[in-house]
């Protein structure tokens, strides 16, 4: 500036008529204006409160600037000339405790008493300079947005929400630890995300986290608790695999192994009371069904007394007649009259004493069929009626046990499944092989039609489809007119279709032969009398 004064007038004069500036305030964006009280603007015409318009200072410039007084007349002639404000909003109400409190008076921030779009511009000419923020407002715009009064130094600042920190990461010890509540389904959101997200990239955790969810899949069966009827089987392959049997089980000997094997594992444990369970024993007799009531340990004492035909066979003592020593009778042979005789003979009723022998005397039927070779396979066993060889004869009474086993299983209302499929595909075999005889026997006995077409032995003959499905299922071929002829399917004429395991309980007859069929085609007649010759093979 020069000494004369002619810069600094021509200074002032553009400063007059150019925008002040404002000092450093608070963004507007950053405010939230909706909780910040508005101050209330007095009438027209009247004079502004001093407390309602901000406090101004200005220093008094050279040359005859304006001063305090004349900023202060150009404010409220300005208040008088400016245009009518809408409504403000009222200010949220205060709880009295907070009304009871005084508040000093403290110059507000510039722009307090302004509009939400910022300050109201000023007349063309006017000098105006606004006060600087505290330093606490300037410091924390937020802090000043909070305030009921912004710009007070004395209020405390708005508290500040922390941001939440990022959850720390789960070492590898953790993580392994959190498999076994994973597999369980028992972690948080959070645990789960993080051991799943473990396992893409860790390959020991992830094999270990199969095998707990494998386990756990066996915590929540809803299937049977009996062993598979395989399993025995599988588990004797695998020992004998290692360490083979000095003197091996012969194959047509393993069907009446396992079936004992999983008779005894069911009554092994029962009490006094499921031993006196009663039991419902059924049958077919001359197209009729026939029941007879005993209790479970009738029926293993049952399973005894027939068992003791093949103990004959094999040079061991008969069951049966060990008991009727005691008054010197004559041991019947067939089924039907050996079981009577026990019953009679052990009265009161047996109790569970009568496993011990039962077991007994399977194991040694078994042990001795093994030791004696394969010749001793085609002795005869006689049944007084009828005779089967050895083999066949095991395999009978293994049948025997897994329908006898079902009774029992239904007496105490335990579930019970049928053999293997290896294993019951030969019962079915066995059943088909004597359907010819049980047919002759039927037409003897006039209860089936004469025979339509007589052929050699051994030539084929009139036959039957017997086609068996499911489980241990298969394809048979019923001589229809001869026991010696041979099935053939040349010369079918008709086919009947059924369940593995129903055609089983029909010839146990424990199904009518009308009920059985699940298919027929062909000739009705015959495909009758084959049903009914199955039902016909059941016994006590």
């Amino acid at each position: 500036m020069s000494g004369d004064g002619r810069e600094g007038d021509r200074r002032d004069d553009e400063l007059r008529d150019a925008r002040r500036i404002p000092g450093p305030r608070g963004a507007v964006d950053d405010l939230d204006l909706e909780s910040v009280p508005r101050p209330v603007l007095p009438p027209r015409g009247e004079q502004a409160p001093e407390e309602t318009v901000p406090k101004q200072e200005a220093p008094v410039p050279e040359d005859g600037a304006p001063g305090q007084e004349a900023l202060k007349e150009e404010g409220a002639r300005e208040a008088r000339e400016a245009p009518e404000t809408p409504e403000t909003p009222e200010a949220p109400e205060v709880p009295e405790a907070q009304e009871a409190q005084e508040v000093p008076e403290t110059p507000e921030a510039p722009g307090a008493s302004a509009a939400p779009d910022g300050p109201a511009p000023e007349e063309e000419g006017e000098y105006v300079v606004y006060e600087p923020l505290s330093e606490t407002a300037a410091a924390d715009p937020a802090a000043s947005a909070a305030s009921p009064h912004p710009g007070t130094a004395d209020a405390p600042p708005a508290p500040v929400t922390p941001a939440t920190p990022p959850a720390p990461a789960l070492s590898h010890q953790v993580l392994k630890a959190l498999l076994g509540a994973w597999a369980l389904s028992a972690c948080s959101a959070e645990e789960t995300a993080a051991v799943e997200e473990h396992l893409t990239s860790c390959a020991p955790c992830a094999d270990e986290a199969l095998r707990l969810r494998d386990a756990v899949g066996l915590l929540h069966t809803d299937g049977s608790l009996d062993l598979d009827p395989g399993l025995r089987a599988r588990v004797l392959d695998g020992c004998l695999g290692r360490r083979p049997a000095r003197i091996p089980v012969p194959e047509w000997v393993t069907p009446y192994d396992a079936e004992t094997a999983r008779l005894d594992a069911l009554v092994r444990d029962f009490g006094a009371a499921e031993w006196h369970a009663p039991v419902q024993l059924q049958w077919f007799e001359e197209e009729r069904a026939v029941t007879r009531r005993t209790t479970v340990a009738g029926v293993i004492g049952h399973l005894m007394a027939v068992d003791g035909l093949l103990s004959a066979v094999l040079g061991l003592e008969d069951p049966l007649a060990a008991v009727q020593g005691r008054g010197g009778s004559e041991v019947p042979l067939t089924p039907v009259r050996r079981t009577e005789a026990y019953w009679a003979a052990t009265h009161p009723p047996a109790t569970r004493a009568v496993r011990e022998p039962w077991r007994d005397l399977t194991h040694r039927l078994i042990s001795t069929a093994s030791i004696a070779g394969r010749n001793v396979a085609e002795r005869s066993v006689s049944y007084g009626d009828f005779a089967l060889p050895l083999q066949d004869a095991l395999l009978d009474r293994a049948f025997e046990c897994w329908v006898h086993g079902t009774d029992i299983a239904e007496a105490v209302d335990y579930p019970y499944g049928p053999p293997s499929a290896v294993h019951l595909h030969r019962m079915v075999d066995l059943a088909a092989r004597m359907l010819p005889a049980a047919l002759a026997g039927r037409r003897r006995a006039g209860l089936a039609g004469p025979a339509r077409e007589l052929v050699a032995p051994g030539e084929p003959g009139r036959s039957v489809h017997l086609e068996v499905e499911g489980h241990g299922g298969g394809d048979w071929y019923i001589a229809l007119d001869s026991p010696a002829a041979v099935g053939s399917p040349d010369r079918a004429v008709a086919q009947v279709a059924l369940d593995g395991v129903e055609f089983c309980r029909l010839v146990a007859g424990h199904i009518s032969p009308v009920e059985a069929a699940a298919g027929q085609e062909g000739d009705r007649e015959a495909i009758r009398e084959v049903l009914f010759a199955s039902a016909s093979l059941s016994r006590l």
